[in-house]
């Protein structure tokens, strides 16, 4: 099981190039360092991927805007065309779970049940999140 997230803040939602960017995860000796981000501390060969979490947020519905993103690593099963029920694989995908707000205040969490675009299986999103969620940094 991967316990690591990645939360992303948008202070003012709607505004996609200003954000902190919080890794969370657990090192070899168990401590889970706090790993914090700006916009501008993200690295210009990360950025491509960022570019595919925001270019999912803007799918939002009118009026809803991200404040928060949870991004979570799962392992989808792949199953066969010619047979549904037959799986042939498996792969990694970025799963996110959007907070976001509207004009009037109001606040919804949004998922990948509302909105399939939040499962992301582009790998450079996959080496993204391992990037931001390994001690390696």
């Amino acid at each position: 099981m991967n316990n690591s997230e990645i939360q992303i803040q948008f202070p003012r939602p709607g505004n996609w190039q200003e954000f902190t960017l919080t890794a969370i995860y657990q090192d070899a000796g168990g401590y889970r360092p706090p790993a914090r981000y700006t916009a501008d501390e993200i690295p210009t060969e990360q950025t491509p991927a960022m570019a595919a979490v925001v270019a999912a947020l803007v799918g939002l519905a009118e009026p809803w805007q991200a404040a928060q993103v949870w991004a979570h690593l799962m392992t989808a099963t792949i199953y066969s065309e010619d047979d549904p029920y037959t799986p042939v694989g498996q792969r990694d995908e970025v799963a996110l779970d959007v907070e976001a707000v509207n004009p009037q205040g109001g606040r919804r969490v949004f998922t990948s049940y509302d909105y399939p675009a939040f499962i992301i299986t582009d790998p450079a999103a996959v080496a993204f999140f391992r990037f931001f969620t390994t001690s390696n940094l």
